[in-house]
């Protein structure tokens, strides 16, 4: 999936950080960039700008190592998840809360997020 949106999102002037920080998604960039992700098994969140997906594992290792590996990402990108575990269940919330909404954060977060837990799918 990153490869898929990558190269959009490293192309959008509003993906890259600015003074102001990231920008909300707009409709045409939602349709382009959260599509892929919904078909993905991301979810949009009632009553909130985010985006949610829940992933199971074989157990807990394996759950706690998909954590720790997206959180060296997100460090990496500067963006950080909400989310909880519980055993093999991963819950992950992505929203930008500096711009009140979904960014292309939230998308490139996501991507990689996925692209960690395919590894234990393979």
């Amino acid at each position: 999936l990153w490869q898929c949106v990558g190269q959009r999102l490293l192309s959008m002037d509003t993906s890259l950080p600015t003074k102001k920080g990231p920008s909300k998604l707009s409709p045409e960039q939602r349709q382009e960039l959260l599509d892929p992700l919904l078909q993905s098994s991301w979810k949009l969140v009632d009553g909130r700008d985010a985006i949610f997906k829940s992933y199971k594992f074989k157990d807990f290792q394996q759950a706690f190592s998909f954590m720790t590996n997206s959180a060296l990402n997100a460090e990496k990108l500067d963006h950080h998840p909400e989310w909880f575990n519980v055993y093999n269940r991963v819950d992950v919330t992505l929203t930008t809360h500096s711009c009140g909404g979904i960014s292309s954060r939230d998308v490139r977060l996501a991507s990689v997020m996925d692209a960690a837990a395919a590894k234990y799918f393979a």
